[in-house]
């Protein structure tokens, strides 16, 4: 078996992937200088973060035209940061994101409906490493002089994807269960 660098990291950066869901929620780019997008995994237990540095978004939303909101984010997979070099060359690999074959991780919305306790449930489908799977992601949302501010945390399974194959396909080490956690915010319009 391999030395254990952080595959926990790395399912973490398959979850980040998935969090670009988030941005579906306001018709701008995202000001990227106040947006994050992080993701939680545990490695043998111990909790992991990561978080992705390239990621975009167009995000149309109106809380009372919920009907024409829709979104669409793309995260640049190899640009996953865990803090550790071996392990972010490990994540872009062929068992993790193989970046070189699937650059990049796409959140498509299909619809937006308003969700309990004043969240909005944002469906979609999300791609990772070729796979694509319905998804809904609980966001809320906030209007403020720097205009518009989405947050959230999208659960998924990492093995959904095929992330972590071969030896890390084994989910008592790299466990399947990935937190998506998001901060979107858009530019207010000007006008």
């Amino acid at each position: 078996m391999k030395r254990m660098t952080r595959p926990g990291a790395i399912a973490v950066a398959a979850v980040l992937a998935t969090a670009g869901l988030a941005a579906n929620l306001a018709w701008a780019q995202i000001d990227a200088a106040k947006s994050t997008v992080t993701a939680t995994a545990r490695q043998i237990g111990v909790p992991m973060e990561g978080k992705f540095k390239k990621f975009d978004a167009a995000v149309n939303f109106d809380p009372a035209k919920l009907a024409t909101s829709s979104a669409k984010v793309e995260i640049d997979v190899s640009s996953f940061e865990i803090g550790d070099a071996e392990t972010t060359k490990e994540v872009r690999g062929r068992d993790w994101f193989d970046a070189a074959k699937y650059p990049k991780a796409v959140f498509q919305s299909t619809g937006i409906k308003a969700g309990a306790a004043g969240k909005f449930d944002v469906a979609g489908k999300l791609t990772i490493k070729g796979k694509t799977v319905d998804v809904v992601v609980p966001a809320t949302y906030r209007q403020d002089a720097a205009g518009q501010v989405f947050d959230g945390v999208l659960p998924i399974k990492r093995t959904a994807f095929n992330i972590g194959a071969g030896e890390w396909g084994d989910t008592s080490v790299v466990a399947d269960d990935v937190q998506i956690k998001f901060h979107i915010v858009t530019p207010a319009k000007k006008g």
